[in-house]
């Protein structure tokens, strides 16, 4: 993965899970960030202030997950209540009437309208405040355990104050509010309305809000400068925009530092849900420690161990309202739950330092017998690397409480991932080094194939097949050039066998290769 890894590339990629889980316009916080950097310059703030304004901008809405819980509880689809605050006036009472509640109860039951109504006008302002002081202190504690700035991290925990002193979490009032905060909600509700109505509406917006939500001055070098600002923004593609517009000196990590980016947003996703904290780091965990067992190389296994703390990301675009479902759900809502799985693959496939990680995480329900989502892939198309982190996630997922079934002691389990990997949906070799890595005593099995051939063995014949070198089979597999040459000894020695030729012959009376798509 190189050396050094390009930040922005890492975050503007992943603000696309934020938008998602905000229910905004796909790159909006991209969007966002080229407003904003644009209107810092214009109003002249140093290159480190408008630095603190690009990240503050990307971030924003970072932490929106955070709350989707108590939001769900209060208004069934808490995408649909997002969407609907993010477009309400809340330094205009009558916004509420005008905004919040329509939007906010659209398609409900009118008894269900009735009561939702009721609750923002009883409760609502509470819930509120609740919301944003989560947001802030979840916006600055990613942005912290990724070393950002001192001053990015205070300006995330300032984006919802407002400038009459009225919004959280601590009520902080005009130039009370750093600089960069204040012009990344400018820039962030423009953005906003922008994308509903345009230039006009965007302008209206921002106006409607000056003095009260927004900076007055910062509201007037927007307007005067709107058209530019926003069609700017909207030009082109907007991650090439926002490596464009990074201020200097550009930020840049090791590439070890990309598993602890990748953990922090791995955490954010699973506050999603009260029942899903600490999965994708546990997945992670396991598929780290099978890859390692497996003899996967060092960059092969952590592309794995990073795909599996991202594999999730996707699942902020799904209501709460499907997620914590006690019951059975339709075939509609299983279309909806379908979904995450090809978010997360879009997401990562975004950002250059994240597209060769992108195929792995979206293929985590895969399964072998083709019976999984979202492609519906067997056996020859899902790379080990996959299957890993499937039987990873499976077994996590089992030995957590769900709204619909009670978790899992680890022995059960394991018999049940085994008992998966017996019907062929997962793969037993990587059923073996997950449970291993969990502290499961297994006993490896050898699959049903023929001369007792094991699923990776099954691989290496394939490959041998083609006529790949044992360096090739070691890149195709993740696995160093002396592991994949043991797996061919092995191999030859189990069928019987010393050449190519013969061994793609066994190959071919066993109908172990796959077969050509027509």
């Amino acid at each position: 993965m190189g050396t050094n890894l390009r930040l922005a590339d890492l975050l503007a990629g992943l603000s696309l899970a934020a938008d998602l889980g905000y229910g905004l316009a796909p790159g909006h916080a991209m969007r966002s960030c080229l407003v904003g950097v644009a209107l810092a310059r214009k109003i002249g703030l140093s290159e480190h202030e408008t630095g603190e304004t690009f990240y503050t901008s990307l971030l924003s809405h970072v932490g929106c997950a955070a709350f989707s819980h108590e939001m769900s509880a209060a208004f069934g689809d808490e995408l649909r209540a997002n969407q609907a605050g993010a477009r309400t006036n809340f330094a205009d009472p009558k916004d509420i009437f005008w905004s919040l509640i329509p939007e906010s109860t659209r398609g409900m039951p009118l008894l269900a309208r009735a009561r939702t109504a009721a609750f923002i006008l009883t409760r609502g302002r509470a819930l509120g405040r609740h919301y944003d002081s989560a947001v802030c202190e979840i916006a600055r504690e990613t942005a912290r355990r990724i070393d950002l700035a001192d001053g990015v991290q205070s300006a995330l925990f300032q984006v919802k104050e407002a400038w009459n002193g009225s919004g959280f979490p601590q009520r902080l009032e005009g130039d009370e509010i750093r600089v960069p905060a204040r012009v990344a909600r400018v820039a962030s509700e423009a953005t906003l309305f922008y994308d509903i109505g345009g230039v006009e509406l965007a302008v209206q917006a921002v106006s409607r809000r000056s003095g009260s939500l927004l900076d007055p001055a910062i509201v007037a070098d927007f307007v005067a400068n709107a058209d530019a600002l926003l069609r700017d923004a909207d030009a082109g593609d907007p991650r090439a925009g926002v490596l464009t517009a990074e201020p200097e000196p550009v930020v840049k990590k090791p590439a070890g530092d990309l598993p602890l980016v990748a953990a922090a947003f791995g955490d954010l996703v699973d506050l999603k849900t009260p029942f899903t904290h600490g999965h994708s780091k546990e997945v992670a965990r396991l598929a780290k420690g099978a890859a390692e067992r497996l003899g996967f190389d060092a960059e092969a296994t952590q592309r794995l161990h990073v795909a599996a703390l991202l594999h999730d990301l996707g699942k902020v675009g799904i209501s709460d309202l499907l997620w914590e479902r006690p019951g059975p759900l339709t075939g509609p809502e299983w279309e909806q739950i379908r979904l995450h799985a090809y978010h997360t693959e879009r997401i990562l496939a975004t950002s250059r330092t994240l597209e060769p990680l992108a195929r792995i995480a979206g293929m985590h329900h895969e399964r072998l017998d083709g019976s999984g989502y979202h492609r519906g892939c067997r056996t020859p198309e899902i790379s080990i690397s996959a299957r890993v982190l499937a039987a990873a996630d499976v077994y996590q997922a089992m030995t957590q409480q769900r709204p619909h079934r009670d978790a899992l002691d680890p022995e059960h389990a394991a018999e049940e991932l085994r008992a998966a990997a017996d019907r062929r949906r997962l793969d037993h070799e990587a059923v073996a080094a997950v449970l291993e890595a969990a502290g499961q005593r297994v006993h490896r099995r050898r699959a049903a194939g023929p001369a007792g051939l094991t699923d990776r063995e099954v691989e290496v014949l394939r490959l041998v097949a083609r006529a790949c070198s044992n360096r090739e089979i070691a890149e195709q597999l993740h696995i160093s050039p002396r592991t994949a040459e043991h797996h061919v000894q092995n191999t030859y020695a189990k069928i019987g066998v010393t050449s190519r030729s013969a061994a793609a012959l066994f190959a071919l009376e066993h109908d172990l290769l796959p077969a050509l798509e027509s």
